[in-house]
């Protein structure tokens, strides 16, 4: 049913899937972990302005955990390229997403601010850490023509966490002096996804690159005949030539990551993703905090930052729509510069009715630039370095917000309500310029592999 491993490899073998079942349960298993890394990630933000008033938190502590939760999610983020590198694509995407799910229920029983803290840091640093393994284990999957869309379709089912936990908050957060914490025991639900582990494959092309041909091939056997059994007679793989080799010469991954081939891409992408960070979780962390200081009740600031990401799943879905056919790096460039102006508006104004349409509107186009991004960032890599590279820059960019909360609580302090967006605004607007200036082109461009150590020397 195969041909010999060397020529086509799992690279020709996964792209000339047509999608199927296998692929479906795939992504299903990805988006129920982005669904709660999702309803996680804002449980502070949404549960901040209750203990502003139980615990006497400040907006300076509120700083304080933020940013320690970006620090966890930058050594998260970093640990899970070389994780995923040492134990597989699988077994890491299992660890990370029981890790946070298990410090988030750890949250359920924090007794101050700094106990708090420290379980968000140890929560962020699973829930970056998971991240950074589903865009890999994705990206090696899905065929190449396809492999945008499935990404933004997995963020789209995911990122209605972001909404229902926004709503769930807004009922229980009032409730009561404790009903906070059933924010945290959501968001806890994550562990769940045990339950689909037996139903996943490990990654061929990771298998391949470790020099495993034999446990790849039959990774690759088991997923063309359940393809096979359910589509009919597969088309032949096209020629392995076409794909951009590296010959693996054992050079540790680090090293490998200061030669051009890869720094270009790294520092390019940590732009990217430390000016989305700074500029998605500034806006998303702050706002109902923000909103209750200017003196809208702890309830309505909620309940509109919960109507605003009702946008966000139709952002992704819009990314889907446009990912596969239009240049990457374009569209992100789009996106960036109108989430900069909805976000500049969104501060300028407040009339309830705008504050949920412009948030309305930057949820949507922020989580289309993500989902574009997440489809972007493993393909400027090769397998060698796609791990770690896509690790790190994504490690950057989160770690570049432990200082973002400080400048947003000194601006607010300092300058006002308005100027907090005014900064946000610039920052999308830089991470879009930068983008269109220097990022490459990649859609459908096959992912670049490796040869297998064993394969290179012969």
């Amino acid at each position: 049913m195969s041909a010999p491993l060397a020529t086509p490899d799992a690279q020709q073998r996964l792209d000339r899937l047509p999608i199927s079942r296998f692929h479906k349960i795939t992504l299903v298993a990805v988006s129920f972990a982005y669904f709660f890394e999702f309803a996680d990630i804002n449980t502070f933000a949404v549960t901040a302005p209750r203990l502003i008033k139980l615990w006497g938190v400040t907006v300076n502590q509120v700083a304080y955990v933020t940013s320690t939760s970006f620090v966890g999610m930058f050594l998260g983020s970093i640990v899970a390229g070389a994780l995923a590198d040492r134990v597989g694509r699988k077994k890491a995407l299992a660890a990370t997403t029981i890790f946070f799910g298990l410090f988030s229920l750890a949250s359920v029983f924090s007794w101050d601010v700094v106990s708090l803290g420290v379980f968000r840091f140890l929560t962020s640093a699973g829930l970056a850490a998971m991240t950074v393994v589903a865009v890999i284990y994705l990206s090696e999957l899905f065929p190449a023509a396809t492999r945008g869309k499935y990404q933004a379709y997995a963020i789209a089912i995911g990122i209605c966490g972001t909404p229902v936990t926004s709503f769930i908050a807004s009922a229980l957060v009032p409730a009561a002096d404790w009903t906070w914490r059933l924010v945290y025991l959501w968001g806890a639900l994550g562990l769940v996804f045990v339950f689909f582990l037996r139903h996943l494959a490990e990654s061929p092309r990771w298998l391949e690159n470790r020099g495993e041909p034999e446990r790849a091939d039959e990774v690759l056997r088991s997923i063309e005949a359940r393809v096979e059994a359910e589509c009919g007679p597969l088309p032949a793989p096209a020629a392995a030539s076409r794909v951009p080799t590296v010959a693996d010469d054992g050079e540790p991954r680090w090293r490998l990551l200061l030669r051009r081939r890869a720094l270009l891409p790294t520092l390019l992408l940590c732009v990217l993703w430390v000016t989305q960070t700074i500029g998605f979780f500034g806006y998303s962390s702050w706002a109902p905090t923000l909103l209750a200081k200017q003196g809208f009740s702890i309830e309505s600031s909620i309940f509109y930052v919960a109507l605003s990401t009702v946008g966000a799943p139709l952002g992704c879905l819009l990314a889907a729509a446009v990912t596969d056919r239009l240049e990457r790096k374009w569209c992100l460039a789009v996106f960036g510069a109108v989430i900069g102006v909805c976000g500049l508006l969104y501060g300028l104004t407040f009339d309830p009715v705008l504050i949920v349409v412009f948030g309305f509107l930057v949820n949507l186009v922020e989580r289309g630039y993500t989902a574009l991004a997440y489809a972007y960032s493993p393909e400027l890599f090769d397998t060698r370095t796609r791990s770690l590279g896509t690790g790190i820059s994504y490690g950057v960019g989160r770690l570049s917000n432990a200082a973002g909360p400080l400048i947003i609580a000194a601006l607010y302090t300092g300058s006002g309500y308005r100027s907090v967006f005014v900064f946000i605004a610039g920052t999308w607007i830089v991470g879009a310029l930068v983008v269109a200036v220097f990022g490459p082109r990649t859609r459908q461009r096959p992912l670049h592999r490796t040869p297998a150590v064993s394969t290179a020397s012969a």
